[in-house]
């Protein structure tokens, strides 16, 4: 028999972790790792995350040291979709004040939520003023659970912060608790953005004023009221005036405005002319009427940096918006075969798409034949992996599910009023819509339409008649 010779990369996963259980030695791990081999790669890096997790739970002495000392920065995806259901408090003492406690000497600490209702917030109300606090942190990305949480952070426990990304899940729950805060000499940085409209506008501005150090802000601001337009002129005389040194600002701002107040000018020309005049010329603004009583005015620095984006209506600035993953389009006038054609090629990294708009696509009358659906050039979302229609009306279901129309290769999440859905598959057995609905493997289904809900309802929020069901495949 001749002899053969078995190489390392030749054995199956299986038995290479085998392999790799046997190797305690953390050095003998991190040699492993970037050694230009993708496959053993990853697995030793799994292998190092479980010793990681074992180390927090053992009395090694020794192992416990090298992470509590060596390590000083730390990057955490928190996917736990599940932490909102349970008590904040807990999660903040057991998670979030834990890391600080077993991480010595963590100067840089990012924790990145995906999910941007189901992320579990940090919540300091009610807790001792020694939890979450550090002496030598000084770049901090986090959730809050609302505002106060933020103002909390910033109270003189992470006394070296220089950079603070906060992203704040409510500021309309804000309380009147005065919070003691100093102006922030140490802070360059700054970052606070909310998905969620709000009233209390002016919190913000009272926020920025202890920040007159800063060199780049961020601010991503979703306004309910009061009934008025955050435009150049607001943003000079409520921000900028307020901040001399100041180097750069990115910004996305809504308001959205009651048009029975005949006194407003919503122009989209005077509103970007008030931009102009306070030197931010490399901006856009938007104004959409979302429905007969309510428009939305925003106003956003380009390029356009954030993940989330909406609600988008029919006119928007012909521009990509490179970053955008999640968004949600709205309008009272009904979207067209061409405005998901401008959606898809200006949005190219889309994965999340709520549709907000109960009008027909196209009136009876104007109802195409075959052979103009044949003309129509047929749209590809490549990365769209989740659907909200629950909104909208069903001739967007056929716009999305019919392939003849769009394409979704990786679509595996449906949020639909169930009726249509059984109507425009025929009870799910209509051939045009077999390709787009492969993959989906949870479906979230209503019972009872949802024609009003869309409008003036922040993301994620969901009616008690909502169903789910997963599919297994």
């Amino acid at each position: 028999m001749n002899r053969s010779h078995v190489h390392l990369m030749d054995l199956p996963n299986e038995v290479l972790l085998i392999i790799l259980r046997k190797l305690n030695n953390i050095d003998v791990l991190y040699s492993l790792l970037d050694i230009n081999n993708g496959r053993l790669d990853i697995l030793a890096q799994e292998k190092t995350f479980t010793n990681i997790l074992n180390f927090v739970n053992t009395d090694e002495s020794s192992l416990r040291s090298v992470f509590q000392q060596q390590i000083t920065s730390l990057i955490l995806v928190n996917n736990d979709k599940s932490a909102r259901v349970r008590s904040l408090k807990e999660y903040t003492r057991n998670v979030y004040a834990h890391i600080l406690h077993f991480f010595k000497n963590l100067t840089h600490l990012n924790i990145i939520c995906p999910y941007i209702v189901f992320c579990p917030g940090l919540s300091l109300c009610d807790l001792p003023a020694t939890t979450f606090h550090s002496s030598i942190l000084t770049h901090l990305s986090i959730m809050v659970e609302n505002f106060d949480d933020c103002l909390y952070l910033l109270d003189g426990r992470l006394t070296q912060l220089t950079t603070f990304n906060v992203d704040v899940y409510s500021i309309e729950s804000s309380s009147t608790i005065v919070h003691n805060m100093n102006k922030l000499p140490n802070l360059k940085c700054f970052s606070l953005k909310s998905y969620f409209r709000f009233q209390q506008y002016d919190l913000i501005p009272s926020l920025l004023r202890h920040m007159p150090y800063l060199e780049h802000l961020t601010l991503y601001l979703c306004i309910r009221g009061p009934n008025r337009i955050i435009d150049g002129t607001c943003v000079q005389n409520d921000i900028l005036v307020y901040m001399p040194q100041l180097h750069s600002f990115t910004f996305y701002i809504s308001a959205y405005i009651d048009i029975s107040d005949l006194s407003l000018n919503l122009s989209r020309e005077h509103i970007q002319q008030t931009l102009i005049n306070i030197g931010q010329q490399n901006t856009a603004t938007i104004v959409n009427y979302l429905s007969t009583c309510t428009v939305e005015c925003s106003i956003l620095s380009l390029a356009f940096v954030f993940d989330f984006l909406g609600p988008l209506g029919n006119i928007f600035p012909d521009i990509v918006f490179n970053y955008v993953t999640y968004l949600h389009v709205q309008d009272n006038d009904p979207f067209k075969h061409e405005f998901f054609v401008r959606i898809a090629r200006s949005f190219p990294l889309l994965k999340y798409l709520r549709i907000s708009n109960i009008d027909p696509q196209i009136s009876a009358y104007m109802k195409l034949t075959s052979k103009h659906i044949q003309s129509y050039s047929m749209i590809e979302y490549p990365h769209l992996i989740s659907l909200d229609v629950s909104h909208g009306h069903k001739d967007y279901l056929e716009q999305f599910l019919n392939e003849t129309k769009t394409y979704v290769p990786c679509l595996t999440e449906l949020e639909v009023y169930l009726r249509d859905l059984k109507v425009m598959t025929m009870n799910f057995t209509r051939e045009e819509t077999r390709r787009n609905c492969a993959k989906v493997k949870q479906l979230i289904f209503f019972e009872a339409r949802l024609d009003n809900v869309g409008v003036g309802v922040g993301v994620g929020c969901r009616p008690s008649c909502q169903s789910e069901i997963l599919i297994d495949t």
